[in-house]
């Protein structure tokens, strides 16, 4: 899977996300020890949500960061892209689901008007996708002059003692644990591997800079493991 590039992975990664779907809320609430609900919470938090807002939810899966926005900002205008199906039809059950547009999306190219939302989000969308400096570019285009950016992602274990522990965890126990309750190692492989070899928190901070978004920050969790980044498009009209 790793070694294809473009829209063959694109194709490889969607099928592999609509796989895992039924247990992927599952897994996820047990390899992060159940904190991924808490980063969830601290990543909407600094969206600053208020009134009627509209919020577009990217790479929403199965609809964790639309749910929990709408619940912080009740009138808000959500609509929460996958490009997995399976992922937007498991959404689409979930309580308070009625309250959100769903739709299938590739973040590469959004079927929205630019400067169309006043806050855009993402949780473990950036390092799945093939272009990164592309996707941020359309977040960029999409959200409004002054609208804020806030994304959650994974992000290689820091240099220290505790990063031989983090790579075996990473390695051997994420897959043992999508072999045994997803019953797909393959998949399970997949997913450590593209936090080792994803972006720094800083690295992530330059490209979200270099994409034009300003007063980047971000913050570490999970021994360093996991980060949440955030930032605004410039209230002054740009030239992109």
């Amino acid at each position: 899977m790793t070694a294809l590039e473009g829209p063959a992975r694109a194709d490889d990664v969607r099928r592999m996300f609509d796989r895992i779907a039924p247990r992927y809320d599952l897994l996820n609430s047990l390899m992060t020890l159940g904190r991924d609900r808490a980063w969830r919470r601290e990543t909407t938090r600094q969206l600053r949500l208020d009134g009627d807002v509209r919020l577009l939810d990217l790479g929403a899966g199965t609809g964790d960061l639309a749910l929990e926005a709408r619940r912080r900002a009740p009138a808000a205008r959500i609509a929460a892209a996958d490009f997995a199906p399976e992922m937007i039809r498991l959404a689409r059950k979930r309580r308070g689901a009625g309250a959100v547009g769903w739709l299938i999306s590739d973040a590469l190219n959004l079927p929205f008007a630019g400067e169309t939302f006043d806050s855009v989000v993402s949780g473990f969308l950036l390092r799945n996708v093939t272009d990164r400096d592309r996707a941020l570019a359309e977040q960029y285009r999409v959200l409004r002059r002054g609208g804020r950016l806030a994304c959650l992602d994974t992000t290689p274990p820091q240099p220290g003692p505790l990063r031989p522990l983090l790579h075996f965890y990473l390695r051997r126990v994420i897959p043992m644990l999508g072999r045994l309750i997803a019953g797909d190692a393959e998949a399970y492989n997949y997913l450590p591997a593209s936090t080792i070899h994803f972006l720094s928190a800083e690295e992530l901070e330059g490209r979200l800079t270099a994409a034009g978004f300003r007063g980047v920050r971000f913050v570490r969790r999970m021994f360093g493991t996991i980060a949440i980044h955030w930032g605004e498009r410039p209230v002054e009209r740009d030239h992109r």
